[in-house]
C-alpha cells in the first residue's frame, strides 16, 4: 500500500476589486508551492492581485513569504497574472537561495 503525505504551505490569495477564478488561484498555489523545493521551511504566504487602469502591463502580483525569522517580498507587473506570478516566484526563488546561503554562513 502506498501512502503519500503532502503538506502545502498556507497561502492566502487576495484579489483586489475583482474575483479571481479558481484556475488562477490554483496556478498561483502551484507556483508558490514549488518554492518549497528551494527552502522547505516556508511558514506561510500572502498574494495580492491588482488590476491597474493604465497601460498594457496592468496586472500586478505581490507575494509575501514568511520564513522563520524573516519575510521575503516580490512585486511584479505584466500583461497577465500568470506572467507576473512567474516573474515574482522567480524573484522569490533568488531571494530564497540568498537567504539559505546567509543561514549556512551564520549571517542571519
Amino acid at each position: 500500500m502506498f501512502h503519500l503525505n503532502l503538506f502545502f504551505m498556507k497561502l492566502q490569495v487576495h484579489s483586489i476589486h475583482f474575483d479571481a477564478d479558481n484556475k488562477l488561484i490554483n496556478f498561483i498555489q502551484r507556483k508558490v508551492d514549488k518554492l518549497e523545493t528551494f527552502y522547505d521551511r516556508l511558514v506561510d504566504g500572502e498574494v495580492f492581485l491588482r488590476i491597474n487602469n493604465e497601460g498594457i502591463e496592468n496586472k500586478t502580483v505581490e507575494i509575501k513569504l514568511k520564513v522563520p525569522g524573516n519575510q521575503l517580498f516580490a512585486k511584479e507587473q505584466a500583461t497577465s497574472f500568470e506572467e507576473a506570478t512567474d516573474m515574482a516566484t522567480e524573484a522569490l526563488r533568488t531571494q530564497l537561495k540568498k537567504f539559505k546561503t546567509k543561514l549556512k554562513e551564520g549571517r542571519v
